[in-house]
């Protein structure tokens, strides 16, 4: 019969098998991760191409996912068991046969132990994959959470048949939606006004996320790297000329808007309106994100979300001649925009609004 030491001893043994298996704690920043996604065809294979053959200067993890429409050169990655193979320009090509969070978890080992040497990490998603799910294992997972450092989602989209697949498939929206950065290929084979139309319908579904034709997946690296799309102490930048667009002539299940005021926000019904809109529509936001104007707060609040989850910090102060504006940008499937906005004028400041921030700060989700 085993005694409680025992049992103490084989609890204390399989802890730490456990803690071996993730490996070492960080001891320094963590590693920015990019996530790079894409309808069928839209070119994610020739720009993984360019990433790991090209002399760049950057070592680049790219992790592909194994069902990926064609995959990568097949002289990159053979159809066999799980691999990781170093590139010449110094790159690391993996495939994905099962959990993300293992492989993550696996390379991060291999880092820590000097077998392997990459300073940041591409994760490219199937051509019918909705990104959240995995933009959410950066948040969701501590381990990862504490190693890796969620960068970007840049969303390829191809000119000639951008217009049909966003108009036929919910997936290729929320792709649109959800990214920092839309790279629009193959203009080559498509007039000019065709592809306005396809940037006018991008911008409609993403108010806030750069557009850029590239041609041939040729666009220079570093400009896919260190957007800071998930940072909370970002600025958030949103293009003026399309703030006030509230056409959604297409009627999509996905869309964006943004709710913008310039009159003080009570951070007690913000922390309300964040946590009722999360629990009654939290499955359809796919990303939420914006800056406050607090009352009795000198510095700017700022806050970012991906369904579920959704997290708020203080930034730099208000500068003394700056207009103090709130902007809120909401992103998702079949949301009630009007709704949403008329929620957000009951968070509106008012006379008898207290003014000690930090104290509820302290107790609350801000």
């Amino acid at each position: 019969m085993s005694t409680k030491a025992d049992k103490a001893a084989k609890a204390g043994k399989e802890a730490a098998k456990e803690a071996e298996s993730w490996g070492p704690e960080p001891t320094e920043s963590p590693i920015p991760v990019t996530i790079l996604t894409g309808f069928l065809g839209a070119g994610k294979t020739t720009l993984l191409n360019r990433i790991l053959k090209e002399p760049h200067g950057e070592k680049i993890a790219v992790i592909e996912n194994e069902f990926g429409e064609e995959g990568v050169d097949n002289e990159i990655l053979a159809d066999s068991k799980e691999q990781i193979v170093e590139m010449n320009n110094g790159c690391i090509c993996c495939t994905v046969r099962g959990d993300l969070i293992r492989i993550l978890n696996s390379l991060y080992k291999r880092r820590a132990k000097g077998e392997l040497k990459f300073d940041r990490v591409v994760i490219e998603t199937t051509g019918m994959a909705d990104p959240a799910p995995v933009a959410q294992t950066f948040f969701a997972d501590e381990k990862v959470n504490e190693r890796y450092l969620l960068d970007a989602v840049i969303t390829v989209v191809d000119a000639k048949h951008g217009l049909s697949q966003l108009k036929e498939f919910t997936e290729a929206q929320q792709q649109v939606a959800f990214a920092d950065r839309l790279l629009v290929s193959k203009t080559d084979v498509t007039t000019e006004e065709e592809t306005q139309t396809l940037m006018e319908r991008l911008r409609r579904l993403n108010v806030r996320a750069p557009i850029k034709k590239v041609h041939f997946g040729v666009t220079p690296i570093k400009e896919l790297l260190d957007i800071r799309g998930f940072n909370l102490n970002a600025i958030l930048e949103i293009q003026p000329d399309f703030l006030t667009n509230s056409d959604h002539e297409h009627h999509d299940e996905v869309a964006s808007f943004v709710i913008k005021t310039d009159r003080p926000l009570d951070v007690r019904k913000v922390d309300r309106y964040i946590g009722s809109l999360i629990n009654l529509y939290g499955e359809q936001m796919l990303r939420y994100k914006g800056i406050l104007n607090i009352k009795g707060e000198p510095r700017r609040v700022v806050f970012q979300g991906v369904h579920m989850m959704a997290g708020f910090d203080f930034a730099s102060e208000w500068a003394a001649d700056a207009k103090r504006e709130s902007t809120v940008v909401f992103i998702g499937r079949k949301l009630p925009e009007a709704l949403f906005r008329e929620l957000f004028e009951d968070c509106i400041a008012t006379d008898e609004t207290p003014d000690d921030v930090k104290a509820y700060a302290q107790s609350s989700v801000i």
